[in-house]
């Protein structure tokens, strides 16, 4: 009999399981309140899939054996509800599409570094031969992908919206690369609730598997000690030598895997940071569990580019460089871009406030930073944490004036850092049209300054 399954959302995770679904016979009907993509109407509309757009048929939903919704939809939400007290099955793309999936799943989640270590992971196992999809936050949808199952491996970027309403997806890889104050607002900001959903990752996994893991993180070091967790564990360390997994000695990373040891001199790799160490260490530790192919796997991460707006290197004028990290979007991700540079910083932040706390970050700022452009519509918190650490302090509310702000007065060998702890929708669509602001203004002030000045 064929079971009435509704899909809440219709991007990019709502189509890919609605087509899913539908190849296996179900009735499925997709639901959502706002407006859809075309391309996405196309396929619905070209695979005789149910849809409606600008709101829910609530007893047409309420009648669905089970709901399959976006990661964007809260728990809260007033439909969400309803469905959980009729018992109604909430589950994600994730979730479902792994019930129909011979594949090996990578599981890569953590509060920041997830895309860049997701990408970097796919890179090197297909670089070394692997038959490797990607999916989760990064790639199409994993649902459309397992259409076909033509991978023997995923790399999934997991988010801890998508974690939420996993139940049987099971990790044969899991990585966690930190857990820091994000998304509270979704979790009634009860911080446990935050960490219990990044540690789902691991559920289900059992001793045939591999949990790889940031131990430095004092939120994850707390929860290892605390908790008796039976999966096997590959330990990421920047400050100590490791039993097993990967460490950084000052100069080299470090690996003992399949008690074998090996170790490489990151010094000509792209990924600048100690952030980056954590992301190299993890997706290496994925490529060594799977090939153990350790000089080969240095040579992939030597060609593997970053994705966009992460310390993305977007120009250099007189001496001065420009640094895109408009993804950095919360304090602890500044940390880490602060971190990378020995250089003065000209220090672009602002937009929508998430309740950050800045005081993690004062003494970097004071060393490093020598200017502070403030871009957004409300500045106040920046000037209370900033002032009297930073010497100079300006305000902009569109990104051409920040970009002529941050360059006047620079000088050769200063770095002009986008990094904005925030939110970006004050002033932009998302963080992506806020980067790619930046760099158009960063290419507009190189081309005038190449105009010769009468």
């Amino acid at each position: 009999m064929k079971k009435k399954i509704t899909i809440l959302g219709a991007g990019e995770s709502g189509v890919g399981a609605a087509l899913l679904a539908k190849s296996k016979g179900e009735d499925v009907f997709v639901s959502d309140k706002g407006a859809i993509q075309e391309k996405y109407v196309q396929i619905l509309e070209n695979n005789y899939i149910n849809y409606e757009k600008g709101g829910h048929h609530e007893n047409h939903i309420l009648a669905s054996d089970l709901v399959i919704k976006s990661p964007g939809i809260p728990e809260k939400n007033a439909l969400i509800r309803k469905l959980r007290n009729k018992n109604i099955p909430v589950i994600s793309e994730i979730e479902y599409a792994s019930w129909h999936s011979r594949a090996k799943f990578i599981a890569i989640t953590g509060s920041n570094g997830k895309t860049t270590t997701s990408l970097l992971t796919y890179h090197l196992l297909r670089s070394l031969g692997l038959n490797v999809g990607l999916a989760g936050n990064v790639g199409e949808s994993l649902a459309k992908q397992v259409l076909e199952d033509k991978y023997d491996y995923y790399v999934l970027e997991l988010s801890s919206f998508q974690l939420d309403d996993v139940y049987k997806f099971k990790a044969d890889i899991a990585v966690l690369l930190n857990i820091t104050p994000d998304h509270l607002d979704r979790y009634e900001y009860d911080f446990e609730k935050y960490k219990d959903s990044k540690f789902r990752v691991i559920r289900n996994m059992d001793t045939e598997n591999y949990f790889i893991a940031f131990s430095d993180d004092p939120v994850i070091n707390k929860e290892l000690k605390n908790s008796s967790i039976d999966v096997p564990l590959l330990e990421i360390s920047l400050r100590k030598e490791v039993q097993r997994g990967a460490w950084w000695d000052g100069t080299n990373i470090n690996f003992n895997v399949h008690s074998k040891s090996f170790s490489f001199n990151p010094a000509d790799f792209s990924l600048k940071g100690k952030h980056n160490l954590v992301n190299i260490m993890a997706a290496s530790l994925v490529a060594a569990i799977l090939t153990n192919e350790m000089a080969a796997i240095k040579e992939h991460i030597t060609t593997f580019k970053n994705a966009p707006h992460r310390l993305e290197p977007c120009g250099e004028i007189n001496g001065v460089k420009f640094i895109n990290d408009s993804k950095a979007t919360n304090v602890d991700s500044v940390f880490y871009a602060l971190d990378s540079f020995s250089a003065p910083l000209i220090w672009i932040a602002g937009g929508v406030d998430k309740g950050n706390d800045y005081s993690s970050i004062e003494s970097l700022v004071k060393i490093q930073v020598k200017k502070l452009v403030c871009l957004g519509k409300d500045n106040a918190k920046l000037h209370t944490s900033f002032a009297g650490i930073v010497d100079e302090l300006v305000d902009c509310s569109a990104m051409n004036d920040a970009v002529l702000q941050a360059f006047s007065g620079a000088k050769p060998g200063d770095v002009v850092l986008l990094s904005p702890a925030c939110a970006s929708f004050d002033l932009f669509k998302n963080y992506e049209d806020r980067g790619e602001q930046f760099k158009a203004c960063v290419q507009q002030l190189i081309e005038q300054e190449k105009i010769p000045k009468l």
